[in-house]
């Protein structure tokens, strides 16, 4: 059982005791080190190219994390930041009115994702979930909504209630992915009171294993909406741009009211969408108020239209689905070798999960930290928490390599746990 060589990472150390005397708990979100593994991943990164990324004390990864989604090409685009960089230079990016970019892009929406017809710019995910929710309460004038999935940090949907009144959140009731029954008794409840039923239509938990549609789950969630009157929202600020051009919805052939966007759209420029139909988009006009100095900026939009260019000059979606596809068939390959790991693969090709869920409940913590130990000592930056991405510069050499190391880390688990 040989075991990897523990990284030095002692000048990611030393700027996190310096983090925590400038920054409350030197990190914060889920990128602080207790979402990882402490004491063996880096805190801090220098740089990165294409699907490499380098830490403070020199240390290189293939990465699988990809800045939890944003970067679906490579890191340092070229073509992505020169044309951001021209703008900036040539035109500027950030003015008291609106550049004609906006509607570029809302064009390019339109024929791109199935129920997009008007679209509102944002910078964030949690800024595009909050304004959904706010546009579908101002268009059915009700109060209650229905979520399934993570939405961001605002006060109606964060995890840790920390801060927040329980009036912000004691109208919004969680449902569980593919659990139908469960969302169809809620909507009995309370159907005539809900305005939005929001959900991540490919299922990808925190912290969990993720799941595609039962058959009919979709589909069912979208007639409970209609027989409500409540708004259907998609949240595919993950899967819009990564499983179709055109999100989960285009994939699975469900299309709702209206849906988020965000992460993959711009490969790490920050921008998000609301987007929908036209009836329930047009409350943001004359109902309510969405502003920010930033949102017009348009730099995000930039950088926007020439991903989605790139993404499909390239046939980016094809590519990334058909390496992952291979790689998937080999990390199962993998985990059927070592079967009394407990480990178990979920996902599809562009986004997938090794997570430790099986046989004895009180191991399956240790041998996820252990196998995740010896992918990051390795060189391989997976997270023991979240779902991988692949990239489109993710080569058939980097995929190679991953899978010797995850078969080198599976099999010093099976050995370690061999008992």
């Amino acid at each position: 059982m040989k075991e990897a060589p523990k990284l030095n990472i002692t000048k990611s150390i030393e700027l996190f005791e310096e983090a925590k005397t400038l920054v409350p708990g030197g990190v914060l979100g889920a990128r602080k080190p207790g979402d990882f593994i402490m004491g063996e991943y880096p805190i801090f990164l220098e740089y990165g190219k294409g699907c490499r990324l380098i830490d403070v004390d020199g240390n290189e990864f293939i990465d699988f994390l990809c800045g939890y989604g944003p970067i679906i090409l490579g890191y340092r685009e070229s073509e992505v930041d020169d044309a951001v960089i021209r703008q900036i230079k040539d035109k500027g990016f950030c003015f008291s009115l609106t550049q004609p970019y906006q509607n570029e892009l809302a064009k390019k929406l339109n024929a791109l994702v199935p129920s997009a017809e008007l679209s509102i710019f944002l910078k964030t995910g949690s800024d595009a979930t909050t304004a959904s929710i706010r546009i579908a309460r101002a268009y059915t004038g009700r109060v209650k909504v229905m979520r399934c999935g993570y939405h961001g940090w605002h006060d109606w949907c964060v995890e840790m209630k920390g801060g927040i009144p329980e009036k912000f959140y004691d109208d919004v009731h969680e449902f569980h992915y593919n659990d139908l029954d469960m969302i169809a008794d809620l909507m009995k409840k309370h159907g005539d009171q809900t305005a939005a039923i929001i959900m991540t239509p490919f299922g990808h938990p925190l912290h969990q294993k993720m799941q595609v549609p039962k058959p009919g789950f979709l589909e069912g969630v979208r007639e409970l909406a209609d027989k409500y009157g409540a708004v259907l929202i998609y949240d595919e600020v993950r899967t819009c741009f990564r499983l179709r051009m055109g999100g989960a919805q285009e994939l699975y052939g469900v299309t709702p009211d209206l849906t988020v966007l965000g992460k993959g759209m711009a490969n790490g420029h920050a921008i998000s969408v609301v987007t929908g139909k036209k009836d329930v988009m047009m409350a943001a006009a004359s109902k309510l108020f969405i502003s920010s100095t930033f949102f017009p900026n348009s730099d995000g939009y930039i950088a926007a239209l020439k991903t989605i260019e790139i993404m499909e000059r390239e046939k980016v979606i094809d590519n990334i689905w058909d390496k992952g596809s291979r790689l998937m068939e080999r990390i199962q390959n993998i985990i059927d070798k070592y079967e009394n790991t407990g480990a178990e693969l979920t996902g599809v090709a562009p986004m997938f999960f090794v997570t430790f869920t099986k046989g004895d409940p009180a191991m399956q913590k240790d041998k996820r930290t252990d196998f995740y130990t010896q992918m990051i000592r390795k060189g391989f930056f997976f997270t023991p928490h979240h779902h991988a991405y692949v990239s489109f510069r993710h080569t058939e050499e980097d995929l190679g390599l991953t899978v010797k190391a995850m078969e080198e880390s599976m099999a010093y688990v099976s050995e370690k746990y061999k008992g």
